[in-house]
């Protein structure tokens, strides 16, 4: 009997500390997560363009091949290769950090020069000539899947900088679990953004009350709306979290100053509010200039990006460039 007891408290002890490295694994995933947050909204904002032009009906199947190819990305390519690196190269984490932001900052602010001097892509717009719908929806998905193969690997490398150190399996299953997450939240609101609109017809159509009508008519007029505000959000997100990852790289590689002047400004800021805004304002002007710096880093990377390797590139691969 006494046996039984011992392994009953030996099974409760086992089941406790299971207990804890599950509420581990969800607290790091969290905020691993949340340190990612800029490119997944940027994530969100981009890929609903991807099923501009098709039916209704091959809408929702278009987004769940993105999204199986998003875990593919995640799971099985970029998840092994972050653990390596962490295992064997982990110095590589930090420049490869400030790469993926150096990108972000390229993108944010060539989305803010497009729409200062607008001008057509050649390529674009031969996109959306929509033509054989098979072919262009295999077009469509497969450039969506390169496009999330790029953001996802700076969302696992940011997700696994933000992850403490410990043992291999819980650092694995935490990287997991943040692809798995971030991919569910990124394409199950991309579904619901695309669909919103066919709902708005839907309920402006068949809802019984005056009031149910408006909100259908509501809900088609205002996406538009909802698309431009997560534009601009994912724009100013990539900018403040790009420059934000290169600052902080910076640091980490002994050069602080740029990190430990934006630190002192906020700090100035931040004493001349009152105590309980003291935080968020720090926080905001930390965020501000962080951003201001990855819109400045960016505008310097679109001529060096466009000219340099878009050509480079594109003779490596054998497609032409695009245009800008």
């Amino acid at each position: 009997m006494s046996g039984l007891l011992a392994l009953l408290d030996d099974v409760a002890a086992i089941a406790k500390v299971a207990a804890a490295s599950v509420d581990d694994v969800a607290g790091m995933a969290a905020k691993a997560g949340s340190k990612a947050a800029g490119v997944v909204i940027d994530d969100a904002a981009v890929t609903p363009k991807y099923v501009h032009g098709f039916e209704a009906k091959r809408e929702l199947p278009i987004i769940w091949r993105i999204t199986k190819g998003s875990l593919f990305n995640k799971l099985v390519i970029l998840l092994p290769a972050a653990m390596l690196m962490n295992a064997f190269a982990p110095w590589l984490i930090t420049p490869l950090l400030m790469l993926g932001g150096a990108y972000l900052c390229f993108e944010g602010a060539e989305k803010i020069f497009h729409k200062l001097f607008p001008h057509g892509d050649a390529e674009v717009e031969a996109d959306m000539d929509v033509g054989d719908p098979v072919h262009l929806e295999e077009k469509r998905v497969r450039g969506a899947i390169k496009t999330d193969f790029i953001l996802s690997a700076e969302i696992m490398t940011i997700a696994l900088a933000a992850i403490p150190e410990g043992v291999l399996w819980m650092e694995a299953l935490t990287l997991a679990v943040v692809a798995v997450g971030i991919t569910v939240a990124v394409y199950g609101s991309v579904a619901l953004i695309v669909k919103m609109d066919d709902i708005g017809l839907f309920m402006a159509a068949t809802a019984r009350t005056r009031f149910g009508r408006s909100i259908g008519s509501g809900l088609v007029k205002g996406m538009p709306k909802l698309m431009t505000l997560l534009s601009t959000i994912g724009t100013a997100a990539m900018l403040w979290v790009g420059g934000s990852i290169i600052i902080h790289g910076f640091d980490v590689l002994g050069w602080p100053v740029l990190y430990e002047t934006i630190h002192h400004w906020a700090e100035i800021v931040a004493h001349g509010v009152a105590e309980r805004f003291a935080g968020l304002t720090e926080w905001a002007v930390t965020a501000l200039f962080d951003g201001l710096f990855g819109l400045v880093l960016g505008m310097i990377l679109i001529p060096f990006v466009t000219r340099v390797i878009g050509p480079l590139w594109a003779a490596v691969s054998g497609r032409k460039p695009a245009a800008h």
